[in-house]
């Protein structure tokens, strides 16, 4: 049974602009109240995390991403459980997926590209070049300011860091939008209801590369967070 195509869209208008309210609430808290990350690229990745997540990744950011402001006197950053470190790894992992896809997706629509002549194929390819180019380049700024390594050394430890990541996020991803294609095959990126449903997908490849990333940070192959 399916949600009917007007109330879907009713609330997906009402939830993406609720995402996108929440995304840009974290910007204004980051840099108007100054409560600036101590890794840069936590700047970009915490709104992007709103995009997906919408007001529950709020949650998140205020139990345990959201800083102290500069104002204030400043505290030793408290050590995070495995968990927070974990989830932090897989918004760095999902924040660059994300804007790939989200950009993907829009020059697929755009170009009228299919592979195979399918359209969701198209998308697809697109959504994983892009996010595989994002995620590498969140995943240098992140490894080779800590430690302190060159462009080309950074970015070798990058693709070794973040490819597997990646691989487990897109594929929790890809699979739910072949399940919404099924469902609800005439959806196309000027629906709300497909930002919906690409938010869900997100989410799901949140929770698919989430082991993966807890497994590579236990391996001190990839930095906490």
């Amino acid at each position: 049974m399916t949600i009917p195509r007007t109330g879907l869209e009713s609330f997906a208008h009402l939830y993406v602009l609720v995402s996108l309210t929440t995304a840009a609430a974290v910007v204004l808290d980051i840099f108007a109240l100054r409560r600036r990350q101590p890794m840069k690229i936590m700047e970009v990745v915490w709104p992007l995390t709103m995009l997906y997540w919408g007001p529950i990744g709020a949650i998140f950011y205020l139990w345990f991403g959201r800083t102290a402001s500069s104002a204030e006197p400043p505290d030793p950053p408290p050590k995070k459980p495995m968990w927070q470190a974990t989830f932090a790894g897989a918004t760095h992992c999902g924040a660059g997926c994300a804007l790939g896809d989200f950009i993907g997706d829009w020059v697929a629509f755009a170009l009228g590209f299919t592979l195979f002549g399918s359209d969701l194929a198209g998308k697809i390819l697109f959504g994983f070049v892009l996010a595989y180019a994002f995620g590498i380049l969140f995943q240098y700024w992140s490894v080779a300011p800590m430690r302190g390594l060159c462009l080309r050394h950074g970015l070798l430890t990058a693709v070794k860091v973040d490819t597997l990541s990646l691989v487990a996020y897109e594929i929790g991803m890809f699979a739910w939008m072949a399940l919404r294609a099924s469902i609800y095959p005439e959806l196309k990126p000027t629906d709300w209801s497909y930002w919906l449903m690409m938010q869900v997908a997100m989410v799901i490849g949140f929770f698919t590369t989430y082991p993966v990333n807890w497994w590579l940070i236990r391996k001190g192959i990839k930095e906490k967070m």
